[in-house]
């Protein structure tokens, strides 16, 4: 008998689809939800694995898999967690839901970052330099703003609200920083400065700091050539939560008693001042997660003329969509007037006064940004990010130099993981545009326009390789007036009056886990930097006579950053922390900086200072650092603690440098603004109710400086030579909870009275007191 077997293929199609039915209904789901064991915090992107199966979490922290009946060992992972496994028996056509809580590593080598990468990555598999602040040092510190506690970071130093980090960056001020600030991802400086508004950064609500150490241009783009301080806002958890702080602040005798000018019969103040209180609320509603945050600063400082009055409102807005899509409205508003002075009026009686003609004031300010976001998981599991930001500001300033600047930003990001292989893809298209109408740019407008698309691989093999590559492509376009003059001088022609610039950058990295406990990386990465519109077309003047050129020749800077370094992490019973040692070098080509133009001596002697393109400079280096926290004893211990040194010179060291920089010492080549030699201390021990914390730093002296502070401004070179061992700042503070919910704290800063200046012509602040008081609901 012959069977015809296309006749029977419709009832063998029926035949075998029946049995697929049949062996899919025979499977079991097993549904889940992966939350913080501590908050309830819902957990995005952690990994489920089952077998071979495995899942990761949507937006609600869900996941489903489809798994065939028996017995299966669940393993649940996420960065900064402890892996947690547990076992499930399914039965035939069973449907699972688990609740799973999981725990906080409580490694700081495991400490959640994403500003390497732009996703989440352990601090200890990082192929660069980076340390993490968390907030509370912030609290217990009552920081006013972020620059104040970046300063205990090891490397980091604020030179006139200007960061450097690891001697990267000189004094140029108001104008340019080689330290790109982001807030939540989203570059955050000044549209024509490229300097960051420190009191536009939410102390009330930050969730951590993150301080990528050396060129990150590949990834950021201009002005990330010195490295990145990513300032990540908190978000709103399962509970709500309210923190209101209060806190007041005062400044005793300086040590030269005669620099005292406050209480005398010329002065309106009888004791300098500062208050403020903060606010801070975050709370679900079902899918929309809300976030406020105000903070009011009253200051009348110990500077003479130096007082900031400002109010700041920062609401967010998070709302989830469905699993997948997320939007977001990041929001800051800030409204408020300045005083300060450049020089001071000399090192005696006059050190904490202006010199004649460097006070200015800002009649009254406003700066806002409107920031919307949009995240999206497609099926895939690729992610997409738009992150946007409209930033204004206008300042109404005294001295012709009040500004108008608008800031339009847009990045498209993409992001695909493939965890089975150990392979993450990013990358992105980023456009910005600035506008800028200005007194101080010659009452000119100015226009600017940037556009880059970048990519990165981040790859991880055999479980303890990392290794990282990034390419960056970056055009840069500025319009400005074709004739720049000052005065009626002509300092140059920009021909239709358009500036074009195109460049690549590359970045590469490796980590590789030697041990449990002990990472090894080593990385290079390029650095760009193109002129900002106030380095480029500034025209003021400072003091008597003095003045700052505008300069239509300045071209970018470019460079290098090389490290190797070791982390270490340990263990003391239930202490633990991590050692870091790195060795480093940069190198800058045609660097800028602010220098001496020319010395007038008709119809008074007088200075014209004007940004340069100086030469090419190399920097190296070491740096060790120490950080731990943990139960020690009957309390807890939080330690942060570390030692830069720095040897930052000129490649070549010629006479036209010579005339520019004065030198306190007998080295010949030194460039100018550093501090080589820097220890950071802080550490603090709580005990029941009760903690008690200090903080130190030291400087070493700052050996070069600009040969006109030392010859032409009253008392700066007698102070240097008379202060040229370094400097030494004690901080000393506690604190007691009166309650759960209250907590009062003192704080004691510059306790030995130390007289010092961070850079020449400026006094810092003699010892201080301050009371603050914490209500968390």
């Amino acid at each position: 008998m012959r069977i015809n077997l296309f006749n029977l293929s419709p009832f063998l199609f029926l035949f075998f689809l029946f049995i697929s039915q049949n062996i899919v209904a025979q499977n079991a789901t097993l549904n889940g939800k992966v939350t913080d064991a501590v908050n309830g915090e819902v957990l995005l992107g952690a990994t489920v694995r089952a077998g071979v199966s495995g899942a990761i979490t949507d937006a609600a922290g869900s996941f489903s898999l489809s798994l065939a009946p028996g017995s299966y060992e669940i393993s649940i992972s996420y960065t900064g967690y402890t892996t947690k496994t547990i076992t499930v028996r399914l039965a035939t056509g069973e449907t699972r839901d688990l609740e799973i809580k999981i725990d906080n590593a409580d490694n700081l080598l495991q400490t959640t970052t994403v500003t390497a990468g732009k996703f989440e990555k352990p601090l200890g598999e990082l192929t660069v330099s980076m340390d993490v602040i968390k907030s509370k040092l912030i609290e217990n510190t009552n920081s006013t703003s972020v620059d104040e506690v970046l300063i205990k970071v090891p490397g980091v130093t604020i030179l006139d609200g200007q960061a450097s980090i690891r001697g990267g960056a000189g004094f140029s001020y108001g104008a340019g920083t080689r330290v790109l600030i982001l807030v939540d991802d989203v570059p955050a400086l000044q549209p024509d400065a490229g300097l960051p508004n420190w009191d536009d950064f939410p102390v009330e609500n930050i969730s951590q700091l993150e301080v990528l150490k050396g060129a990150a241009s590949a990834l950021y783009g201009s002005s990330a050539m010195n490295g990145i301080i990513n300032i990540r806002t908190g978000y709103a958890k399962e509970a709500p939560e309210t923190e209101v702080a209060v806190f007041g602040k005062t400044w005793g005798n300086p040590s030269n008693i005669d620099s005292k000018w406050w209480g005398t019969d010329s002065s309106v103040i009888s004791q300098p001042l500062e208050t403020g209180f903060s606010f801070a609320h975050r709370r679900k509603y079902k899918r929309l997660d809300f976030v406020l945050g105000t903070y009011a600063l009253y200051r009348d400082s110990y500077n003479r003329d130096t007082y900031s009055r400002y109010t700041r409102i920062t609401p967010n807005l998070r709302f989830r969509v469905n699993d997948r899509l997320t939007l977001g409205l990041n929001t800051n508003f800030n409204v408020g007037r300045s005083g300060s002075f450049f020089i001071w009026g000399g090192k005696d009686t006059l050190a904490f006064q202006s010199g004649v003609g460097s006070a200015s004031f800002t009649k009254g300010r406003l700066r806002f940004n409107i920031d919307p976001s949009l995240q999206y998981y497609d099926k895939s599991g690729n992610r997409h990010k738009i992150l946007s930001r409209y930033f204004y500001i206008h300042n109404n300033n005294s001295g012709n130099q009040s500004n108008d600047s608008r800031l339009y930003y847009g990045e498209y990001q993409f992001q695909r993981n493939m965890e089975r292989i150990g392979l993450v893809t990013t990358m992105g298209v980023v456009g910005m545009y600035n506008t800028v109408d200005a007194e101080i740019y010659s009452n000119a407008s100015y226009k600017a326009r940037n556009l880059a698309g970048y990519v990165q691989l981040d790859y991880k093999l055999f479980n303890r390789l990392n290794l990282s590559a990034g390419l960056r492509y970056e055009q840069n376009v500025q319009h400005s007036p074709d004739s720049i003059f000052l005065g009626n001088e002509l300092l140059g022609v920009i021909a239709d009056g358009v500036t074009k610039e195109a460049k690549p950058v590359y970045r590469f990295g490796a980590n590789y886990q030697v041990a449990q406990a002990t990472y090894l990386r080593a990385s290079w990465g390029q650095g760009y930097r193109y002129p900002t519109i106030a380095e480029k077309f500034v025209s003021t003047d400072f003091g008597v006579g003095n003045s700052v050129a505008p300069n239509p020749s300045l071209v970018s800077e470019t460079g290098w950053t090389a490290e190797l370094g070791v982390k270490q992490g340990f263990r003391l019973g239930t202490w633990q922390g991590y050692a870091d040692v790195t060795g480093f070098v940069s190198e800058y080509q045609k660097m800028m900086e602010f220098v001496l133009d020319r010395v007038f001596v008709f119809p008074e002697l007088s200075a014209r200072f004007q940004s340069q393109n100086t030469g090419d400079t190399r920097i190296t280096g070491w740096e060790v650092s120490l950080v731990g926290q943990g139960k020690l004893g009957p309390g807890t211990l939080s330690l942060l603690t570390g030692f830069t040194s720095t040897n930052p010179k000129y490649k070549v060291f010629n006479d036209s440098l010579r005339v520019n920089v004065y030198k306190a010492s007998d080295s010949t080549n030194v460039l100018k603004y550093r501090i080589r030699n820097t220890f950071k201390f802080d550490a603090e021990y709580a005990l029941d109710r009760f903690s008690l914390g200090v903080s130190t730093q030291y400087n070493s002296h700052m050996q070069s400086i600009d040969a006109v502070f030392e010859f032409f401004l009253p008392g700066v070179k007698d102070f240097r030579e008379a202060n040229n061992n370094g400097f030494t700042v004690v901080d000393l503070r506690a604190s007691y909870k009166l309650t759960k919910a209250l907590k009062v704290s003192a704080l004691c800063g510059n306790l030995l009275n130390e007289e010092y200046t961070m850079r020449p012509a400026l006094m810092e602040a003699p010892r201080n007191y301050t009371l603050r008081l914490d209500w968390k609901i």
